[in-house]
């Protein structure tokens, strides 16, 4: 277990790789990205939604890249090619922690439950928003605003329509 909870730290070293691409000099770690979607759950989270789920969903979702790296789409790999990599990572990280079982659950919730699409949506936000401070600096974000909105429209319909 202490080697999992060692190896999870690795998260604050390793930069987002959308941001390198894009030129940011210093980008933010895929552990920085995680707390923000995490604080974004945690102000924003609708009262019909279980809060504590969510942030548990926040707090795992890329925990996987520690293993296999943040695959972009311009890394060319298969939607579910990286969907695979990324559980099969996971599964074998969290292996050994006492509540491996909740963890993993909580991986598969991403993007799956009210719960994961709200973090789904909080993820795109939470890229948006550092486009944007990023674009404070003189770099070029358009392509990211422009994704991480319109994802973001689509997942607000999804919720929109749940709550219906």
């Amino acid at each position: 277990m202490r080697d999992v909870l060692i190896e999870a730290l690795a998260l604050k070293a390793l930069p987002r790789a959308g941001w390198l691409r894009a030129g940011v000099q210093k980008p933010e770690s895929v552990a920085a990205h995680s707390w923000g979607v995490a604080w974004l759950v945690a102000n924003l989270c609708p009262a019909e939604l279980n809060r504590e789920k969510a942030l548990m969903i926040a707090l795992v979702h890329d925990l996987a890249e520690v293993r296999v790296g943040d695959i972009t789409p311009h890394d060319g790999l298969a939607p579910e090619e990286k969907e695979r990599l990324e559980r099969e990572a996971f599964h074998a990280l969290v292996q050994p922690m006492p509540n491996a079982t909740e963890l993993r659950q909580a991986f598969a919730d991403y993007g799956s439950t009210p719960e994961g699409r709200f973090v789904k949506a909080c993820d795109k936000l939470d890229m948006a928003l550092q486009a944007h401070v990023y674009a404070a600096d003189g770099v070029d974000t358009d392509e990211f605003i422009a994704s991480a909105l319109g994802r973001l429209q689509g997942q607000l319909a999804d919720l929109a329509q749940e709550s219906s």
